[in-house]
């Protein structure tokens, strides 16, 4: 888009306020772009509001609008609309729905964050595309706007001009990746180093984390257990160890995690070592025989097996991946 373009071209973002948005679905982005223009690209950034008024963010932070959401004019590079949990709120409003859908007209490309795909949504402009929201929001978005194919796990969702990303900090992983696609993964890469963030997070939302998103158990044993797996991967998990250390019997301890977690205790230790895996290799250099032994796995092989099984990649593969923003398309085959 504005790749090589030099600092003559300055690509516009606009992002619009509303009150109780969510402080940092604003300043995320915001400042990933910010960022990017010192390592050579070339953003302004505008922010907009019904009427120009400030607005006050969840955090009790006010934030001033540059314009008037109803006065941008030309065209614009990329609208952003970060989100409100109380979303009910923000698609009644009218003034709002209606400059998000002026604006969208004239933008190059559209992305919400976290519960900003509800406004969005709100103008039609998403009806029969696919989307992503905050993994708690999904349901209601799938609910009360049916035409939408709500995908509840993407970290962020691309379907022809529209992005849309999950909860809250992912608007940064989405923001690198347009900032990688307008000036080239070098500048993104940077970044996203200056700014102390992961270049991407391969994977759903399902994995952050497995230990959250398990029911939550009433059965003090079971608390004990996840919260030890967790704290420790790489610890000795066998069941016979598990149910000597909380001081219960295989037996006991099988049924209780059933009837709470919903999956074995071998399933859930296996689920929180890859996930443990795939943190080591996002984030460092280790040997995948290191990465092994220290999440748990005990071996590369034992690694590897878990891995395709699971995920459909290789240990190594996942790791790659780690190195750009890029989501690969659906192919023709899925999407049909």
């Amino acid at each position: 888009m504005d790749r090589h373009s030099g600092r003559s071209r300055p690509h516009l973002v606009v992002m619009a306020l509303f009150d109780c948005v969510q402080l940092l679905d604003v300043t995320g982005p915001l400042e990933v772009f910010a960022a990017a223009n010192d390592q050579g690209a070339c953003y302004r950034l505008l922010t907009a509001s019904p009427g120009a008024r400030e607005v006050l963010t969840t955090a009790g932070a006010r934030l001033a609008a540059d314009v008037a959401l109803e006065e941008v004019t030309g065209t614009v590079g990329t609208l952003i609309i970060p989100g409100r949990f109380d979303w009910r709120a923000a698609v009644s409003d009218a003034s709002l729905i209606t400059g998000i859908s002026r604006l969208a007209g004239l933008s190059r490309r559209v992305a919400s964050v976290c519960a900003g795909a509800f406004p969005l949504a709100a103008t039609g402009l998403l009806d029969g595309r696919r989307a992503a929201t905050h993994w708690r929001l999904a349901g209601e978005l799938a609910e009360n706007f049916p035409h939408v194919q709500v995908d509840p796990d993407s970290i962020f969702v691309r379907d022809g001009r529209f992005i849309s990303s999950a909860g809250v900090t992912s608007g940064i992983d989405l923001a690198l990746s347009l900032v990688e696609e307008d000036f080239g993964p070098e500048v993104a890469r940077a970044a996203a180093k200056y700014l102390v963030v992961f270049m991407a997070r391969p994977g759903g939302q399902s994995q952050f984390s497995v230990r959250q998103v398990a029911r939550q158990p009433r059965h003090q044993v079971v608390r004990q257990v996840l919260d030890a797996v967790t704290a420790n991967p790489a610890a000795d998990h066998s069941l016979e160890t598990v149910a000597s250390r909380v001081g219960v019997s295989v037996r006991q301890l099988t049924r209780l995690f059933r009837a709470e977690v919903g999956m074995t205790v071998t399933r859930f230790v296996e689920q929180i070592r890859i996930e443990a895996a795939q943190g080591l290799l996002e984030s460092g250099t280790d040997s995948l025989d290191l990465v092994a032994r220290r999440s748990g796995f005990g071996s590369e092989e034992t690694l590897r097996r878990a891995f395709r099984r699971e995920l459909g990649v290789t240990p190594g593969t996942y790791r790659a991946r780690f190195r750009t923003t890029r989501v690969a398309e659906p192919t023709q085959a899925a999407a049909h």
